[in-house]
């Protein structure tokens, strides 16, 4: 009875050992995040790779697996997502199967996101996106690329996805809602998407955009500059921290404190919100507005009051 239990017990301790060191997943896997198995490797190849990217701990097992479904020539290639750790037995199911998963890669594009931050952050889940041809072929449609969730195919090309994000606007825009308020507002498609991208970057709050979207269109009806700091993102990429006054005299059609009017385009992609916000603006006797360090807006009606502001929550 001893040998038997013995026996057992060194059994036992062979299964949690081959478990642990062989078949289980790494503990530094790639989870959420996506593997590349080049097309034509060999198996021993492919295996070493694959232990080397930390997907499975052991390249004799897995190679005895993928024999063990005689598909020994028949290893898929290509970019695989994994959503969450799998053991050695599951990679090599999905790799002789092709099985990707890249459809359940869902892309979150945040609102206010410009053209070139909608590539890198395409970039990130898609490694190999052609991020500079996307910024090529979008950049003419800066506003109109809507930003939503979509769930992207690993080999979409640059201009499939220009083609996916700017139907998606198209849709929205026919909303009858969405219509008759830009209808009734009354200024043209490319006025009211460029002032939402403005908004989209001066406010987070429904009502407070409108407050602002009144202060800056009555700014454009009585000739003064917009002064807005979110359209220097275009202009050298900076943020209201970052402005000094040599910033504010860059000869740039962008830059609203010397130009006015609204910029030649929309500075972002802005969301239904921002759009709804331009077209519905709050009328109130404010002409300046401000964001303290806490996200607080402050008003004023004068220039004076401004400034007090200014040295009041600013500095």
């Amino acid at each position: 009875m001893v040998r038997v239990y013995g026996g057992l017990g060194l059994f036992f301790v062979f299964l949690l050992s081959w478990y642990f060191f062989s078949y289980r997943p790494p503990l530094n896997f790639p989870g959420s995040g996506i593997v590349t198995i080049p097309d034509g490797a060999s198996l021993s190849a492919i295996a070493n790779r694959l232990e080397k990217d930390n997907v499975i701990t052991s390249p004799f097992w897995f190679t005895n697996f993928v024999l063990l479904f005689k598909h020994e020539n028949k290893v898929v290639g290509g970019q695989y997502y994994f959503e969450k750790p799998l053991n050695v037995y599951a990679i090599a199911r999905r790799v002789t199967s092709g099985d990707y998963n890249m459809d359940q890669l869902k892309t979150t594009i945040p609102e206010g996101s410009s053209v070139t931050e909608i590539a890198a952050i395409i970039k990130k889940n898609y490694p190999s996106f052609e991020s500079e041809r996307f910024i090529q072929l979008a950049r003419e449609r800066e506003g109109y690329l809507f930003p939503d969730t979509y769930l992207l195919g690993a080999d979409a090309p640059p201009e499939k996805i220009v083609s996916i994000l700017t139907a998606t606007f198209d849709q929205k825009m026919q909303d009858p809602g969405i219509r008759a308020a830009i209808e009734k507002f009354g200024r043209p498609l490319h006025e009211v998407i460029t002032m939402a991208s403005i908004l989209e970057g001066e406010a987070r709050q429904t009502r407070t955009r409108q407050v602002i979207a009144g202060i800056l269109w009555k700014r454009i009806q009585i000739g003064m500059p917009l002064q807005v700091d979110t359209a220097f993102r275009y202009v050298n990429g900076k943020t209201t921290r970052d402005l000094t006054l040599a910033d504010l005299k860059i000869d740039s059609p962008y830059n609203t404190y010397l130009y006015q009017g609204l910029p030649p385009t929309p500075i972002s992609n802005p969301g239904l919100d921002s759009i709804k916000a331009a077209v519905t603006p709050i009328t109130t006797n404010y002409l300046f507005f401000l964001t303290d360090r806490d996200g607080n807006m402050h008003y004023a009606e004068t220039h004076e009051e401004h400034a007090y502001n200014k040295d009041i929550y600013l500095d």
